[in-house]
């Protein structure tokens, strides 16, 4: 909600990029979380480091992304649904970095010409 709130009605690279600090700044907070607890952030704070470097994003976000979300497969969850699965969540996939990644491949073929 906060990455939205953030965006003006046309957004520029610089907005986007702003938006999604503040959208990791917010769930950072609410839950109680940071990058290395096998999160959605895990998967995110790559994307928004990828994204101040710039380059090829369109082509370079969806790797960075899936890179990030692989990642978190031998990392027990600390925070999140995940952690109720306790030393049972290392060897899979963090659920939320992996939603978080298909979402940044599917908003990338969006913006793809």
């Amino acid at each position: 909600m906060q990455l939205g709130k953030s965006l003006p009605e046309q957004p520029t690279l610089a907005d986007l990029t702003e938006a999604l600090a503040a959208a990791i700044d917010a769930v950072k907070a609410r839950g109680k979380s940071d990058v290395g607890c096998k999160t959605m952030l895990d998967v995110q704070a790559p994307v928004l480091a990828a994204l101040r470097e710039g380059g090829d994003l369109l082509r370079r976000l969806p790797e960075v992304a899936d890179s990030a979300a692989e990642a978190t497969a031998p990392v027990r969850a600390i925070r999140g649904r995940a952690s109720f699965l306790g030393d049972r969540s290392i060897g899979h996939v963090d659920p939320g970095a992996r939603s978080s990644a298909l979402m940044v491949r599917a908003v990338c073929a969006a913006l793809a010409p």
